[in-house]
């Protein structure tokens, strides 16, 4: 039986301090992988630009997945206008798609009516608790990316998360779209924080 060994970085503790490490990790892991994908979430877009910035020369595209508009007021898309120019310019994707792991579930659970919470917020708080939070949130950017287009289901790409804000967790994926979720496959970490 054959296998590869890889490194994996274990972080001190989340958050947005390991940003700048994780980023040389994954271009590393891309470079030696020959990985053509960076799927990451961004929701101000500071950290996509930091990512454009370490990928400029390189093969390696980047698909941001930003929070949806109204996250967090309604009407409103909190990605930099000014980082959506950029990114765009330099022919990476955004993309700003329904979240896959809440959504419309988060309405179910939220109501008084109904209540409760859902089986699809159960895989999310599985993925958030047993492993990182940055691990849901790049789970779930692969699948709002593969449902709008952006990336194939075929190739694996390298997906990054953070907790609240900047990465602290990545992973290569082999992608999967929402409705075919248990398709999808976390085949390597790259990084992630230990304590959580």
């Amino acid at each position: 039986m054959g296998y590869i060994t890889r490194e994996t970085a274990y972080f001190d503790a989340p958050g947005p301090q390991n940003t700048d490490d994780c980023i040389k990790l994954c271009v590393s892991r891309a470079e030696e992988e020959k990985i053509n994908t960076i799927v990451l979430a961004s929701s101000s877009g500071a950290t996509a630009l930091s990512f454009r910035k370490a990928v400029k020369g390189t093969r390696i595209r980047l698909v941001v997945v930003t929070h949806v508009i109204g996250f967090s007021e309604p009407g409103v898309w909190e990605f930099s206008e000014a980082a959506q120019a950029s990114l765009l310019a330099d022919g990476h994707t955004i993309v700003t798609g329904t979240h896959a792991l809440s959504g419309l579930e988060r309405a179910l659970s939220r109501s008084a009516r109904v209540g409760g919470g859902s089986r699809t917020e159960a895989i999310a708080e599985a993925l958030r608790r047993v492993v990182a939070v940055g691990l849901k949130v790049a789970v779930e950017c692969v699948l709002i990316a593969a449902d709008q287009g952006a990336i194939g289901i075929n190739d694996e790409v390298i997906a990054v998360g953070g907790t609240a804000t900047g990465a602290d967790c990545a992973a290569v994926i082999r992608p999967a779209h929402t409705a075919s979720f248990f398709d999808l496959q976390v085949r390597e970490m790259i990084a992630m924080p230990r304590n959580r």
